[in-house]
């Protein structure tokens, strides 16, 4: 985009509290396959259309584990970055995920974006499984920054002593150690003020929680919790929706649980539908870019074809 392009402008009024316009990424929500050829010719396929990254969900069932299914993704690929969208906390200590991020990362070149989260308030039959308590939000979100800190300070290449309320670390250190510095790229996942305010505190990337009917209003709403948190560094944040419809299609699950379909979305003013002609869908991603500051975009893999003239479009502009 040409600078001076009418939506990069922002008034003077505005600018001290306009998001960053940060130059377009895309990336695709993948999580199924019934056989590694299948996985891999997928995420081949995410490459060549021109996609920045494969993401993939933390679930115990009917999902492809993350992080061996991301390594495996890592071998046939040579650009796709690699993210997790995003790990429930909960389920793995700290100390070993920052070992197996590193692994990742190194491995894939650098290529990781580690995305981690609090836990949805449905995981709680996952935690069940696995004889863990389901808590709080609040003690969840907690736990998480304590997580948090220990990652980040054992990705970074440092050692950690950490006696918390739920960690206890005695010079905890890991090698080989992470491509990427001054720490693999952190995506923290969350919808609710207290959620938000911890990412906007620790995250390179938040991944904003929504309702498939999300107006920007109540994005905006959002926003501004991280805003006020963030401070100074709310310039560097990178913030990212999941696009749930896209022309006249939605994935299956959401049409089949919800009873959605992606006029009632486009009708509704949804953030996460675009709708009508290829001009007509990468406008609405400017203006919504203008406004919001939303920048890194995703959609199912059930979509990836469906909005891949948009990514050939728009792609880093």
């Amino acid at each position: 985009m040409e600078k001076g392009h009418p939506l990069t402008r922002t008034s003077a009024s505005a600018a001290s509290s306009a998001p960053r316009l940060r130059p377009f990424r895309f990336g695709v929500v993948a999580a199924r396959a019934a056989s590694a050829d299948e996985w891999l010719a997928r995420v081949r396929r995410i490459e060549s259309l021109g996609y920045a990254s494969v993401v993939i969900p933390d679930n115990l069932r009917y999902t492809l584990a993350p992080l061996p299914a991301l390594a495996a993704a890592a071998a046939v690929t040579t650009s796709l970055r690699l993210g997790t969208y995003v790990l429930a906390n909960d389920l793995r200590h700290p100390v070993l995920l920052a070992k197996a991020a590193a692994t990742l990362d190194l491995l894939s070149n650098g290529r990781l974006e580690l995305g981690i989260g609090a836990g949805r308030p449905d995981s709680a039959a996952e935690n069940q499984m696995l004889g863990l308590p389901f808590d709080s939000g609040a003690v969840r979100v907690a736990r998480l920054a304590e997580s948090i800190s220990i990652l980040k300070t054992l990705l970074a290449g440092e050692h950690v002593s950490a006696d918390g309320t739920y960690y206890h670390s005695a010079g905890a250190e890991i090698s080989p150690a992470p491509v990427q510095r001054p720490h693999v790229p952190l995506m923290i996942a969350g919808a609710g003020r207290q959620m938000l305010r911890l990412a906007a505190r620790e995250a390179d990337i938040i991944a904003l929680g929504l309702p498939p009917d999300a107006s920007d209003s109540v994005v905006a709403e959002r926003i501004d919790w991280i805003r006020d948190a963030a401070g100074d560094r709310f310039a560097d944040i990178e913030l990212n929706v999941n696009l749930m419809a896209v022309g006249d299609r939605v994935p299956y699950q959401l049409a089949q649980r919800m009873h959605l379909n992606a006029r009632d979305l486009a009708e509704r003013g949804s953030v996460g539908a675009v709708s009508g002609t290829l001009d007509d869908m990468c406008e609405q991603l400017l203006q919504r870019r203008e406004r919001l500051g939303l920048s890194y975009l995703l959609v199912s893999d059930e979509l990836m074809d469906a909005f891949a003239p948009v990514v050939e479009r728009l792609n880093g502009v």
